[in-house]
């Protein structure tokens, strides 16, 4: 069986599968029903493990086993693996969900916030500054910090950026708005973000930055997260973001995006 190490690789960050469950499933698949034996030599999967990654594979829904004498194993068509593993995925997340919902009132969760507090004595604001990588786990951060917001939050972006930000921050900027904390966007409006500007001006005072790109977000005048790529450019995956928890640097900043915004025409 030759198949190359690329799509290999592929196939395992699509269905989160290590290398030997990759092998064997790619050889089944080939071959639509097989033995162990056989699924071992022509994945060059050791035989040994060929067993406990089949088991892996059928309760993942990848494939079934047919019962008889040798066991065989027959391969599912790709678009039925799809559906199974979709509906794996989304019964393991409610599952896990109302897991973390129930940590809430239990006591589980008062120690882990009492062993936060405590460290947290120890902590320089200065140490609360990093980097973050990734543009999901950067979008992870933007809504813990704005869902923390008490006065302003303050969202300059691009025009894709704009898109992002009510696909995945309106929740939190809905709650925050009904705190009563002022929010303001900034971003290049064109024809494909317009109707996505006006549903963000439902919570925000949001303003066209015309010509200017940029991508930084100031909550409370005291914490900063700015990124330093062009999303344009860069992966999602490799996207990067520095987090700064200063007070002077961010008010700085925010009195200079002060000037700009009077600039800016509103959206």
């Amino acid at each position: 069986m030759i198949i190359s190490e690329e799509f290999l690789s592929r196939l395992r960050k699509i269905f989160d599968l290590n290398l030997y469950e990759v092998k064997v499933w790619a050889a089944l698949l080939s071959r639509g029903i097989s033995t162990a034996g056989e699924l071992s030599t022509i994945s060059d999967v050791p035989r040994s493990r060929t067993y406990d990654i089949l088991e892996s594979l059928e309760k993942k829904g990848f494939i079934v086993m047919k019962l008889g004498k040798p066991i065989k194993f027959v391969a599912l068509k790709p678009e039925e693996v799809i559906e199974r593993v979709k509906k794996n995925l989304v019964r393991d997340a409610q599952e896990r969900s109302k897991r973390l919902e129930k940590l809430k009132d239990e006591d589980v969760l008062k120690e882990l916030t009492g062993l936060f507090s405590e460290g947290s004595k120890f902590v320089e604001p200065g140490d609360l500054s990093g980097s973050l990588k990734g543009r999901q786990n950067v979008y992870n951060h933007l809504d813990m910090l704005i869902r923390e917001a008490e006065k302003t939050v303050t969202i300059v972006t691009t025009a894709n950026g704009l898109n992002r930000k009510l696909e995945n921050l309106m929740p939190s900027l809905e709650r925050a708005k009904r705190r009563g904390v002022k929010i303001r966007i900034a971003a290049p409006i064109t024809s494909e973000n317009k109707k996505v500007a006006k549903d963000l001006s439902r919570v925000a005072e949001v303003k066209d930055t015309a010509g200017l790109r940029a991508r930084f977000v100031i909550v409370d005048s005291e914490e900063l997260m700015f990124m330093v790529l062009d999303d344009d450019k860069v992966h999602p995956n490799y996207d990067v973001a520095l987090k700064l928890n200063a007070e002077f640097f961010a008010k700085a900043l925010e009195q200079m995006f002060e000037i700009a915004w009077t600039k800016f025409k509103k959206a």
